[in-house]
């Protein structure tokens, strides 16, 4: 049965997690229905500590999460997880891995985790991300972590949909030489060499402090702190939790109202981006086949399908 949109709104606005689950859908899903809900969300400003999280496969970001979780509970915040999946190029579905590591948590009524599939996009995050984190917000959430696939240097896109990017690596793996290179370094406003029980964990930790003391910076400029954790054991994360904390204060209020202005950006860019793709995957078959005879260069192709109604 459909649940009328005022009865849905009424027990969203009241904390429901049932309706902000159905809201979530709706939204995921991009349907009108969405849209009264997103503006009740989103009237209420900044509310929540919002954390990227992103790393290689296998850094243990997942599993960093779930002892992020029980360190906040602790502390009496309510969390909601935001978990981007691997989703297939051809069935468009997801593992959804990461609620099955968090089950410990599935009875606290202060913990909401939904996975999202990350449906092809290349920055980690499809378009609809920044419409669930809105409904996440205007939930009630103290903190909300938004757990991206881990797709590497071109997982750069959680900067511009978070307030804190946590950038998770671990030592002798590799990880703390790709963190050197353009992307990926630059995104970090705080690193955990995770797994630190493993070999060569203070020299990454050096290499990494070390590596952003290379650029231009000045008494002003944020210097990500690099902190050792052992998510598995749940060592270190208290301190993960402080640097974030640091963070959030270094940028004040209107470094946060800057970020926020790109989480917009990316919001409305995605969406165009999207909406373009689908008309591109709606087009006749005869605009590609009169490209692949040489009648059409691919160009006026593009130009065509830009001008369409």
């Amino acid at each position: 049965m459909t649940v009328p949109a005022t009865d849905l709104a009424a027990r969203y606005q009241s904390g429901d997690l049932r309706a902000l689950a159905r809201a979530v859908t709706l939204a995921e899903a991009g349907l009108p229905a969405a849209r009264p809900l997103l503006k009740i969300a989103r009237s209420g400003g900044i509310r929540s500590v919002v954390v990227g999280i992103t790393g290689s496969p296998g850094s243990g970001k997942s599993t960093l999460t779930d002892a992020l979780i029980s360190v906040l509970r602790a502390q009496g915040k309510r969390v909601a997880v935001l978990a981007v999946d691997p989703s297939s190029p051809y069935s468009g579905g997801a593992i959804l891995g990461d609620r099955i590591r968090m089950l410990r948590h599935h009875a606290d009524s202060g913990v909401f985790v939904r996975s999202l599939a990350s449906r092809g996009a290349l920055g980690g995050l499809s378009a609809r991300t920044m419409a669930v984190l809105a409904l996440l917000e205007g939930g009630g959430f103290d903190w909300i972590i938004l757990e991206t696939v881990g797709v590497g240097q071109s997982e750069v896109d959680v900067a511009a949909a978070c307030d804190h990017t946590l950038l998770v690596v671990t030592p002798a793996g590799g990880d703390g030489v790709q963190a050197f290179k353009a992307g990926i370094m630059e995104i970090a406003d705080v690193i955990a060499v995770n797994k630190s029980d493993l070999p060569g964990s203070s020299r990454t930790v050096r290499e990494l402090t070390s590596a952003q003391a290379l650029g231009w910076h000045d008494e002003h400029t944020w210097l990500a702190p690099v902190r050792k954790t052992i998510a598995s054991a749940g060592e270190g994360i208290e301190s993960v939790v402080e640097a974030v904390l640091k963070h959030r204060a270094h940028l004040g209020d209107a470094g946060l109202q800057d970020r926020r202005r790109l989480r917009a950006e990316f919001e409305v860019r995605s969406l165009v981006q999207e909406r373009l793709l689908r008309r591109a995957r709606n087009a006749g078959g005869d605009l590609y086949a009169r490209v692949a005879r040489g009648e059409l260069d691919a160009e006026a192709a593009a130009d065509e399908l830009l001008s369409g109604p």
